[in-house]
């Protein structure tokens, strides 16, 4: 017996007055999830939080109407009913995950939302005897299968290109804020930081193995301190730089892979071959850096190059020159 599912009842096993309660929980769920979307956003994309919230006054129009073709059928009283006590049945994302969606994956979700709302009505009215009520759940069918062009009416209603054009910027400002900069910062220093170490001990060995766990030392260290110094040095509030857990994680991920990339040739025993292997990887890892500059902190071309490049490339002369001597 698989815990938690021994109570649960098949859909097919609900009575009529059943199925409208647990109808009537479900815009009661799906109203307080829009409006938790809404508060989220409120701050920084206002335009959104508006269609959200009008999504949310919708769900209570139909909650409403449940409401009152339950009284007309069964009375006052309605059961206690929810999507989890019955099996196989759709869920919702738990609300405290909200937190951590974006704003097109809040959108995203309203319209897995409204989908699943709408099979679950048509499965309903199709198990239901009464004129009156099938005819009000198909009517609900129909209703949330336009509710992503009402959706869009609302976006149309508070989403100009203006207000769009504003919100993508935000939203791509605070994605390079939270995960591109300190992922940045992070790759950088695991990239050029471990040159001479690694290359030092392999010029002066010519060990693979022992080169290569220096560099792992050197990743793992490097990327353990990037994390903690990050989540330590701003809490996001002030800045407006995010979550710190989120730019440690960013920071700490970035700056090993970036030390990794060019220890992990050594795992090669000759010598040679590992070496010219890790040659290589730098250079990707350098260009790559200088892409990212580009892309996202909009740095020009020449001299994210002049600056990346040049760097690294004193670095790594650094570490041959100290590990042949």
């Amino acid at each position: 017996m698989i815990p938690g599912f021994a109570s649960r009842r098949r859909f097919a096993d609900l009575s009529e007055q059943e199925v409208l309660a647990l109808a009537i929980s479900s815009e009661e769920d799906d109203a307080r999830i829009y409006r938790i979307y809404a508060e989220r956003l409120r701050v920084d994309f206002p335009s959104s939080a508006a269609v959200f919230d009008a999504m949310a006054k919708e769900e209570d129009i139909h909650r409403h109407w449940l409401i009152e073709r339950h009284k007309a059928r069964f009375g006052e009283v309605i059961p206690l009913i929810r999507r989890e006590h019955v099996a196989g049945f759709y869920a919702r994302r738990p609300v405290w995950l909200v937190e951590n969606l974006g704003l097109d994956r809040m959108r995203g979700e309203a319209e897995a939302m409204e989908r699943e709302a709408e099979a679950f009505y048509r499965r309903a009215a199709a198990a239901t005897k009464d004129a009156e009520t099938r005819k009000l759940l198909g009517d609900l069918a129909a209703a949330e299968a336009r509710h992503e062009k009402k959706a869009g009416d609302l976006a149309e209603t508070h989403l100009d290109t203006e207000a769009k054009g504003e919100e993508d910027r935000a939203a791509h400002r605070q994605f390079v804020l939270t995960w591109v900069q300190p992922g940045l910062a992070g790759l950088m220093d695991g990239s050029v930081s471990t040159l001479a170490p690694i290359f030092a001990v392999a010029f002066a060995t010519q060990n693979t193995w022992t080169t290569f766990l220096v560099g792992l030392a050197a990743a793992v260290g490097a990327g353990i301190s990037m994390g903690f110094t990050e989540v330590a040095s701003d809490d996001g509030v002030l800045s407006g730089r995010g979550s710190p857990i989120k730019r440690g994680i960013s920071a700490g991920v970035m700056t090993t892979v970036g030390g990794l990339g060019h220890a992990l040739p050594y795992l090669i025993p000759d010598f040679w071959t590992a070496t010219a292997i890790a040659i290589v990887v730098v250079f990707v890892e350098l260009w790559a850096i200088v892409w990212i500059q580009n892309r996202y902190m909009e740095t020009p071309f020449l001299r994210a190059t002049f600056q990346v490049v040049l760097g690294g490339a004193l670095v790594f002369a650094a570490g041959v020159l100290i590990g042949g001597g």
